[in-house]
């Protein structure tokens, strides 16, 4: 009799902390809306955000933030920190080139994700003085105090392209991992790294940097 009390009273604690922790990821946890950063979220996918993290970006960290001058809360991939240079090229052969230059000097690299090569179809050029998309393709810098910001799904991704440069003091968090669903990973899976970039005709900004190499490594 003993054994059968013990034994239930050990499965009613384990069902009520199954259900405390469904509760506190419920309630802690952020609810991604839309595929913008498909395959790394999925829409109804549940994240958490580290704690402490607010206020903070990194490269290629996925972060939650209000867009500039909206009450949009968004999960987004950070690409470039103030003094970085950003652009994108956009070719019928290689639609969808995000070029970076570190803190504003040394090599123009290509950022290589593979997400956005599996993805990238019709995207534009980018980037006009604020951000956004441009007519063709100009290598700017980011402001201080700011950050440029993509989807992990390029064609259907509202980010720095139409908000313009997001503002480090509405970040909210970086994401630190998936609580829902539980039957997948936790991770967001493989950051993007930088690559040597290959042709340096058309991009506006790049004057004086034809014959710099790049070199394939990771990003900070």
């Amino acid at each position: 009799m003993n054994a059968r009390r013990t034994v239930g009273a050990v499965l009613g604690a384990g069902v009520l902390l199954c259900l405390l922790a469904s509760v506190a990821v419920t309630s802690l946890s952020v609810r991604v809306d839309g595929t913008s950063m498909a395959p790394t979220l999925e829409d109804g996918d549940r994240v958490l955000v580290a704690p402490g993290s607010a206020g903070e970006a990194r490269r290629f960290d996925v972060v939650l933030l209000r867009a500039t001058g909206r009450d949009v809360l968004l999960v987004k991939r950070v690409i470039a920190l103030p003094g970085d240079r950003v652009a994108i090229v956009s070719t019928p052969e290689r639609p969808f080139e995000v070029l970076l230059q570190e803190r504003g000097r040394g090599p123009v690299r290509r950022v290589v994700a593979a997400q956005w090569t599996a993805q990238a179809r019709r995207t534009g050029a980018c980037c006009a003085p604020d951000g956004t998309r441009s007519a063709r393709p100009e290598l700017v810098t980011v402001p201080e105090g700011s950050f440029f910001y993509l989807g992990d799904n390029p064609d259907l991704s509202d980010d720095s392209r139409v908000y313009g440069w997001g503002e480090l003091g509405r970040v909210e968090g970086r994401v630190g991992l998936r609580a829902f669903p539980v039957s997948t990973s936790p991770g967001l899976g493989d950051r993007p790294v930088l690559g040597e970039w290959v042709g340096g005709e058309g991009v506006a900004g790049l004057e004086g940097l034809a014959g710099l190499e790049g070199r394939v490594g990771p990003g900070p």
